[in-house]
């Protein structure tokens, strides 16, 4: 596994790849999700490459930048396992130069939610990801679903800017309790990850009811309730949406996503679980 930590070592080190090529960006703390991107990026292309970089362009001045947890020879040592052939691990003056002065923002998907949430939150995604697809030139890029309003936004801005890759969602991965993974995980105590699972939990709970006929608006303020009961404190959003523009349902429509962010002691997490009615059978 080759370990390039500048860019112009990745450039001669693209040039000399064979075969098609799957790129997994990620922020480094690397955990079984990340893993399944990288096993999904085998079988989708010749070679698989990975970015570890905790962008700062995508934290605000009052979130967690300073204490983000980082751990370079263990991720090294995991992406190596998995059979990863080249692993990037820019410093923020290669992606940012000084007097840096471009970045991308990218309207509508990004606008609600996470993006109300965050405020600059998503151009600082779409920034870094347009810089490392450019600089990697992959086939394909993945990213996993638990992250689901940036995959859409990801989506719109390789789109809107003809980027000549694929990118894919991964179906988020869950601890057998049901918890989704995520780095920000390893903030929470014990008892904290405990009441955590209310919210994998609220949000089947809220998909059955609706698909049940119950109405949307009293099921997203049950959840809402249930979080709150269950120990979270800041809940940003629980909402319904249409899977596609992430606009907010009212009523079930054809493809449909429940999506939530709240806070449980200092640590935010997020989930969200697609909502699909059962196909009927043709008789």
């Amino acid at each position: 596994m080759q370990i390039i930590r500048s860019i112009a070592d990745l450039r001669i080190a693209r040039r000399d790849l064979e075969g098609t090529l799957a790129l997994v960006p990620t922020m480094g703390a690397l955990h079984e999700g990340h893993l399944a991107l990288v096993r999904e990026g085998r079988r989708r292309a010749d070679k698989v490459a990975a970015t570890i970089f905790v962008n700062p362009l995508q934290f605000g001045p009052n979130e967690d930048l300073s204490r983000y947890p980082r751990q370079e020879e263990q991720d090294l040592a995991l992406l190596s396992q998995e059979g990863c052939d080249l692993v990037w691990l820019p410093t923020p003056d290669q992606l940012y130069p000084e007097g840096f002065a471009t970045t991308i923002s990218v309207s509508g998907v990004s606008e609600r939610w996470d993006g109300a949430a965050r405020p600059g939150h998503f151009t600082g995604v779409a920034t870094v990801v347009a810089k490392l697809l450019i600089a990697c030139a992959p086939d394909v890029a993945l990213f996993g679903e638990k992250d689901f309003q940036q995959l859409a936004v990801i989506r719109r801005m390789v789109t809107d800017l003809g980027l000549p890759v694929e990118i894919v969602g991964v179906p988020t991965v869950r601890d057998p309790d049901g918890l989704a993974l995520s780095s920000r995980n390893a903030y929470l105590s014990a008892a904290q990850r405990d009441q955590a699972l209310a919210l994998p939990r609220q949000l089947q709970q809220a998909a059955a009811r609706i698909l049940a006929g119950e109405p949307v608006a009293a099921v997203l303020a049950d959840a809402e309730a249930a979080l709150r009961d269950a120990g979270f404190g800041k809940i940003d959003y629980v909402a319904l949406v249409d899977a596609d523009s992430l606009e907010p349902l009212d009523r079930p429509g054809q493809t449909m996503r429940l999506l939530a962010a709240a806070t449980l002691g200092t640590t935010r997490l997020i989930d969200n679980l697609s909502v699909a009615a059962p196909q009927q059978s043709q008789g």
